[in-house]
């Protein structure tokens, strides 16, 4: 426990004077230890307090500052010397040492017992360990009723709370899967996921010091033989025994977490299920499912939508298998939806395409290149149904046995990638563009080329004359000359949107 010199010199019943290592009030006093050995440097562990009268104290001043410098090395706290005994004040050269020394050195005037000091030193020590031990008390059952309703993230986010350190979860291959504040430095995880490797598959505990200064403890998450990954704490100072036993707990809430019975995840799995369809098929109170569902968000209440169109139902079934696998991996619950030859996953809003493709790393290639993925935006727990619709769309425009495909990435193709909008964008073409592309044959002219650049110019006559290469005057007879073949009215925004759509999707 903490207990600094500078709590013990604010203390005005002791009427204790600093005479010397202001700069060292910081240090910490974990014991008191009275003494007149002129070298009780054998007996000291560190964070000791030594009080003294002064009988063993050198009189010269290099004997003062040797004596001083001995302390200073075992890691004493402080000296308290007492006066009106064998010395009436604090003798200089002893001033003079603990100063070049920063060792606090403060007077014990007569009145004050040395017992007086020691009793208000063990008795703060004691009340320190008994508000450790409370917050220990109050921490773990915090920590294990977030367990119960928020599983492994939520178990993390009370430990890095109580314990005031970042917390990072990782899987057995030393891979970071979760980690609470989210966003914490590349370096530190990398320490973190190394210090988690150099004991993988072995059940033990590690502390390191990080290339910062900070703290790092890493556990190894365990039952038995079989081990489920690794838990981490990073903290700018050491962590006390609390913090320790505060991990150690989180850890026990982690591994019977990943122990729970296939059974039980199962059932996990189908209400969760039951949930997501529910809030897609129902205008019901969608007040349970919707707080049910939302445990597949991220910190920021964001989810995304992951569809996988398969051949088949078995085909599905595998799939799904997979995904649990990967997500149980991840500590993470599945909400899942089959649908014929179709999957729907939820997956958090701050999983991206890489994730998503991890998702499928059970299956087998054969497997893999009969698969179209597909991934929505971000959304709210309120938009999954969006979210979903989204996920599907992309999905239908994905190709066989490419990575997944986000939404974000159908920007200005989406029309041009799904089949029914395609149909029609071909249909318009062969009755607008097909004649226009007969007579550049027929003619040696250009009108096509010309129709497409002031179509992407928007109309604006300059820059489609200068793209193709010929006089505005020259671009816009041409122009004029489409729409008599074309029999329509280039100023109408409707038409030059369509024949923009028409010419791009014939030229794919």
């Amino acid at each position: 426990m903490n207990l600094p010199v500078r709590w013990l010199l604010s203390q005005p019943e002791l009427a204790l004077e600093l005479r010397a290592g202001a700069a060292g009030l910081g240090r910490d006093v974990t014991f008191v230890l009275t003494t007149e050995l002129s070298d009780p440097s054998p007996w000291l562990s560190g964070g000791e307090l030594v009080l003294t009268t002064g009988i063993g104290v050198p009189h010269g001043a290099a004997e003062c500052l040797r004596y001083v410098r001995e302390l200073d090395e075992c890691g004493v706290a402080a000296i308290g010397f007492g006066t009106g005994l064998s010395y009436a004040s604090v003798p200089e050269g002893l001033i003079a040492a603990a100063e070049e020394a920063a060792l606090p050195l403060f007077e014990v005037p007569l009145p004050t017992p040395f017992a007086a000091v020691a009793k208000k030193v063990m008795g703060r020590l004691a009340e320190r360990e008994y508000e450790a031990v409370l917050r220990a008390s109050r921490a773990q059952p915090k920590m294990t009723r977030a367990a119960i309703q928020g599983g492994p993230s939520a178990t993390i986010r009370e430990l890095a709370v109580a314990s005031s350190a970042t917390v990072v979860l990782l899987d057995t291959a030393a891979r970071v899967i979760d980690t609470h504040p989210s966003t914490v430095a590349p370096e530190v995880l990398a320490e973190v996921a190394a210090l988690a490797a150099s004991g993988s598959g072995s059940a033990v505990s590690s502390v390191a010091l990080g290339s910062a200064g900070a703290s790092v403890a890493v556990q190894t998450i365990s039952v038995g033989n079989v081990v489920h990954g690794y838990l981490a704490a990073v903290s700018p100072a050491q962590l006390s025994h609390v913090d320790q036993i505060l991990l150690g707990h989180a850890n026990s809430l982690l591994a019977l977490d990943f122990e729970k019975p296939r059974r039980l995840r199962s059932a996990q799995n189908r209400l969760n299920s039951e949930s997501l369809g529910l809030l897609l098929s129902t205008d019901l109170d969608l007040g349970p499912a919707r707080d049910q569902v939302g445990q597949a968000c991220d910190d920021r209440g964001q989810l995304r939508a992951m569809t996988v169109l398969c051949e088949s139902g078995d085909a599905v079934s595998r799939v799904e298998s997979a995904v649990d696998e990967q997500m149980s991996g991840a500590a993470r619950q599945l909400f899942a939806r089959r649908d014929d030859s179709r999957l729907t996953v939820l997956l958090r809003g701050t999983d991206d395409a890489e994730f998503a493709r991890r998702l499928l790393d059970g299956l087998g290639r054969p497997e893999l290149r009969a698969l179209r993925v597909g991934l929505s935006a971000a959304h709210s727990v309120d938009d999954v149904v969006a979210a979903v619709e989204q996920s599907r769309l992309t999905a239908s425009a994905a190709e066989f046995g490419s990575r997944p495909v986000e939404f974000a990435t159908l920007a200005g193709s989406a029309l041009l990638t799904f089949p029914e909008s395609r149909r029609v964008l071909d249909a318009v073409a062969d009755t607008m563009i097909t004649p226009l592309a007969d007579h550049d044959k027929r003619q040696g002219t250009e009108l096509l080329a010309s129709l497409r650049a002031y179509l992407e110019a928007n109309g604006h006559w300059e820059s489609a004359a200068a793209t193709i290469g010929v006089h505005r005057h020259t671009l816009r007879s041409r122009i004029a000359r489409i729409e008599a073949i074309l029999g329509c009215d280039m100023d109408v925004a409707r038409v030059r949107a369509e024949l923009l759509l028409a010419i791009i999707s014939r030229q794919r």
